[in-house]
């Protein structure tokens, strides 16, 4: 009989050593709440982006071609997380890669909102800074939930 964590979903054995040491071991139901999440959320935002291009550059004041080149990169980054998510021990590299990437993607966004470059509306800015901050809200879920399954090990 497998056990669940407190998200419902199957808990990896604690007992047994860990066969591979570049997976992430322990209870990692909420690493992979976490991760599954983003890749909705960005998933959400790439194809909004990609399909709503025409109609929201002039009210974001972005570039249609810039707003498309991103959602397509969001919808291929959406689907890697969401892979990511899927194992039972995610790959800590793997895990180490979002995390990173969302600490970037949060930087650069508060920095094109600062510098003003492309030229962004005011709505455009605030969508900007918003989506940075909810990127880095997943980095901080991610990596707590990364060392959460770690000591769950202890």
């Amino acid at each position: 009989m497998s056990s669940s964590d407190s998200f419902g979903v199957p808990a990896p054995s604690r007992t047994a050593a860990p066969a591979d040491s570049t997976a992430v071991h322990g209870d990692t139901g909420l690493l992979r709440l976490a991760l599954r999440l983003d890749a909705a959320a960005t998933g959400a935002v790439g194809a909004a982006a990609l399909i709503g291009c025409a109609a929201l550059d002039s009210a974001l004041g972005l570039p249609a071609a810039f707003l498309a080149g991103t959602g397509a990169f969001l919808v291929l980054y959406a689907l890697f997380v969401a892979r990511v998510s899927t194992a039972r021990a995610p790959h800590r590299t793997a895990v180490r890669l979002v995390i990173g990437s969302n600490l970037a993607w949060f930087a650069l966004g508060v920095l094109t909102a600062a510098a003003g470059w492309l030229d962004p509306t005011g709505l455009g800015t605030a969508l900007i800074v918003v989506q940075a901050v909810a990127v880095l809200g997943f980095a901080d879920l991610q990596l707590y939930a990364l060392r959460r399954a770690r000591k769950s090990l202890s």
